[in-house]
């Protein structure tokens, strides 16, 4: 499986050629910035400045000739404002991210106020700036926030979370600067796809745009941007609409495969990433369920079913991958540790674990409109990002997005001290020692955040905290709903705080505690110590867990807990890389000091790396030639909403018809007729294209058996396919319209009850957790395939 991917040395050799270091060539503007000195200057001055910059911008003066005097503006104006002065280091993540780069920033080093630079400068032409935050609250803190700085200067600004309604959306992408998550503004624009008239639309939308975003977008900044561009990159969006659908009994099935055994009834593939029936066990689901050959077309629902329910009893594991909450399923992000809010996975998996736990089965819908984080993110024609990691997928930024990234400096020297990896061979004595750790930190009273793999883990070891006298806060997914309360206090004296990765990114920790009370004591004791207890897949989530510690030049340390039991060892076989190993006793119930073992260690994490970059670049293969017929059916569609494309398919298809009720109801009415019709239509074939294409992604690997290439024949499937709905569209529109009665019509055009051909009584949005495994479940399912025909071939 490595085999394919790039040595350690190439990619290592191929970052350093996007990343830069060297921050000299922004100094000399920095210099100009600061040489302009607005302290003395009246409030009514300045913003009479402001004014006069924005008006130059919006004739037409280029925004770098005056991004020098805007910067110097911001600066000053957010002294006065909200008593923040922006550092020379800020002012050159502000030159950078408006030159359209992604600056890496420590944590703690002013991300939020760095952004305000280049948002402002872009903002002056009116065209409208996104800044994409992390979640709601922080989208509403940062709006609020820096509001003083942006209405002082003339601007507005705005935010959107998830239970808005549309006027106060509207009034908020209709401001200057708009704060939003990126999933929001997704599902924004997916909700525009369904809009019947054009006053609904909530994005901005520009008449006689020729761009393929329809002018809604223009320029955004993406905070914790590694995140979005890379992890979240493969997530389609999706707006689905109610429809009745049949489905084949999933408690049953799912009651069934409980008492398959594994090795006899199903096996595993190597790294555990898939589970399939093996002969025998192939047979005796056919016997319990009295459907004969599984493999018949006609019980292909059910074999999706059966190896749906396999895969979430095996390889789904309650309190890792997702908890039950409010009666339902909720899917843990494997970077945050969060809650994924409104994320399900695809292709009947999500239907399975619900199945498993017994809980209510949500409806799925018939998906309405899709499209990926990453095909939405590239619709701005300007991009720009901040985050805390991003040197180590610099490649993939660059190769996805042609974006490059600048490291800046911290503003003043880094201190924490990173203590070397404690290595044990088995969990048990890791887990003691970690506890031993705990211990001897809390006694000190240094405050100790202990980062965790799992909800299972956090909870099991505050269990044997508090057995040792030691009481702590417990943060994961199933109450991250108090993170920002519990996360304040995470650096208050002697506090210990357990959680999952989710304590990585988002809300600063104050040493001392919220109010920094204690903050010289705390700093005495060696500041904030944080304890990892796994190694991670992504190397970025293990640095943004030892950011936590060490903010602004303050002490800190950090230190993680490994054993060769870990999941991550075990499942990629990371042993295979560590041939210094060999020479360790067995049985050692130390940790392993042993340095060169440990750097063998990570770089076979470097290659897993590799490996999940290949994968997502194998996902984006199969994704490039939908969205571009997305783009062209959306552009198609906003330009009949909003009156730009001009219908002329029922006066050359249905023309006697189309003359007579001209003549009837006027020609205002019917082309308000033929307009209501076509966008129906649109949507309507386009939502049964989507729903073939992921019929056809999930089987398309069955090829292989003719010895076909996957890949070559989806597009050309999807081609031919795109094709016929085109050719489909005008059909529907012509038929209907012949069909249309005299009764149907009105001064609103068509009576669209009436007639059925209305849009879905209710929809809603959710993500589909894109999994990288389902590429090779089919393998495995084709596996199965050829062991059944060639053992019943034998025994005929």
């Amino acid at each position: 499986m490595f085999k394919k991917l790039f040595k350690i040395k190439d990619v290592i050799t191929r970052i350093n050629d996007i990343v830069e270091y060297n921050t000299e060539k922004y100094k000399p503007i920095v210099k100009e910035i600061n040489n302009i000195d607005l302290s003395d200057v009246a409030e009514e001055k300045l913003k009479a400045m402001s004014t006069n910059i924005k008006s130059k911008a919006i004739q037409g003066t280029s925004l770098d000739e005056l991004l020098i005097q805007a910067f110097a503006l911001v600066r000053e104006v957010s002294k006065r404002k909200i008593g923040l002065y922006p550092y020379d280091v800020q002012i050159i993540a502000g030159i950078a991210m408006h030159e359209g780069k992604l600056v890496e920033m420590k944590t703690g080093e002013g991300k939020t106020l760095a952004a305000v630079l280049p948002v402002y400068l872009n903002a002056l032409t009116g065209k409208g700036v996104h800044v994409l935050t992390f979640n709601d609250y922080l989208a509403y803190r940062d709006a609020e926030w820096m509001r003083p700085i942006y209405e002082f200067l003339g601007l507005t600004v705005g935010h959107v979370i998830e239970d808005m309604n549309k006027t106060k959306r509207q009034e908020a992408y209709n401001s200057d600067i708009t704060y939003v998550t990126a999933k929001e503004a997704g599902f924004d624009y997916l909700r525009d796809f369904l809009c019947i008239k054009e006053q609904d639309l909530v994005h901005r939308h520009s008449r006689g745009n020729s761009n393929n975003n329809g002018g809604c977008f223009n320029f955004a900044v993406i905070d914790e941007a590694d995140s979005l561009m890379i992890d979240e990159a493969r997530i389609p969006l999706v707006i689905a609409g109610k429809i009745n659908s049949h489905r084949s009994n999933r408690y049953e099935i799912a009651n069934l495969t409980k008492n398959l055994q594994a090795g006899e009834d199903y096996e595993f593939e190597q790294y555990g990433n898939n589970v399939y029936l093996t002969d025998k066990g192939l047979e005796r689901v056919e016997q319990i369920l009295a459907c004969g050959n599984l493999y018949d077309a006609h019980n292909l629902e059910t074999l999706t079913s059966v190896n749906c329910a396999l895969y979430a009893k095996e390889l789904l594991v309650r309190d890792k991958d997702y908890v039950v909450k409010n009666s339902g399923i909720e899917i843990v992000d494997e970077y945050t540790g969060r809650i994924a809010d409104k994320r399900k996975w695809p292709d009947g998996i999500h239907e399975a674990v619900e199945a498993k736990e017994n809980v209510c089965i949500q409806e799925k819908g018939e998906i309405m409109g899709s499209i990926a984080l990453q095909y939405f993110l590239e619709l701005y024609p300007k991009l720009s990002g901040m985050t805390g990691t991003a040197v180590t997928v610099a490649n993939e930024l660059k190769e996805i997005y042609g974006i490059d990234v600048l490291v800046i400096p911290s503003n003043k020297p880094c201190i924490r001290k990173d203590h070397t990896d404690a290595l044990f061979v088995d969990r048990y004595n890791k887990e003691r020692a970690i506890v031993n750790e705990i211990y001897r930190v809390h006694t000190k009273g240094q405050p100790i955040l202990v980062g965790t793999s799992s909800v299972e883990e956090s909870e099991r070891l505050a269990v044997r905290l508090n057995n040792t006298g030691i009481s702590c806060n417990v943060l994961n997914a199933k109450n991250d709903e108090m993170e920002a309360q519990i996360i304040a206090q995470a650096g208050s004296l002697g506090a210990v705080t357990v959680s999952t990765n989710m304590a990585g990114r988002g809300v600063d920790i104050k040493l001392g505690g919220s109010d920094e009370r204690d903050k010289e004591r705390v700093m005495l004791l060696g500041g904030l110590y944080v304890l990892g207890t796994n190694l991670f897949e992504s190397i970025r989530v293990e640095k943004q867990l030892r950011g936590r510690a060490g903010r602004q030049g303050e002490p800190g340390e950090s230190r993680f807990f490994i054993s060769l039991e870990d999941e991550l060892i075990r499942k990629y076989e990371l042993v295979r890389y560590m041939p210094s190993l060999k020479n360790i006793d067995s049985v050692n119930k130390e940790a392993i000091q042993n340095i060169s073992i440990i750097s063998e260690l990570h770089r076979g994490r470097k290659i897993i790396e590799g490996y999940n970059s290949d994968i997502r670049r194998q996902l984006w293969k199969y994704t490039y030639v939908i969205e571009e017929q997305r783009r062209i059916i959306y552009k198609k569609r906003l330009g009949i909403l909003t009156g730009i494309t001009q219908l002329n398919t029922l006066s050359k298809g249905a023309t006697e018809k189309y003359q007579y009720f001209k003549h009837l109801f006027g020609e205002r009415i019917i082309n308000k007729v033929e307009k209501q019709i076509t966008l129906y239509y649109i949507n309507k074939n386009w939502a049964q294209y989507l729903n073939y294409i992921s019929y056809i992604r999930e089987s398309i690997h069955l090829v292989v058996l003719g010895k076909k290439n996957p890949l070559d024949e989806f597009n050309s499937i999807a081609m031919a396919a795109y094709m016929d709905i085109i050719a489909d569209i005008d059909k529907d529109i012509v038929n209907k319209f012949i069909e249309l009665s005299i009764e149907s019509i009105n001064e609103n055009g068509i009576d669209l009850k009436r007639e059925g051909i209305n849009m879905p009584s209710s929809t809603w949005t959710y993500l589909i957790t894109d999994n990288p495994d389902q590429f090779s479940r089919l393998p495995a399912l084709i596996k199965g395939i050829t062991e059944a025909v060639s053992g019943r071939l034998s025994k005929a």
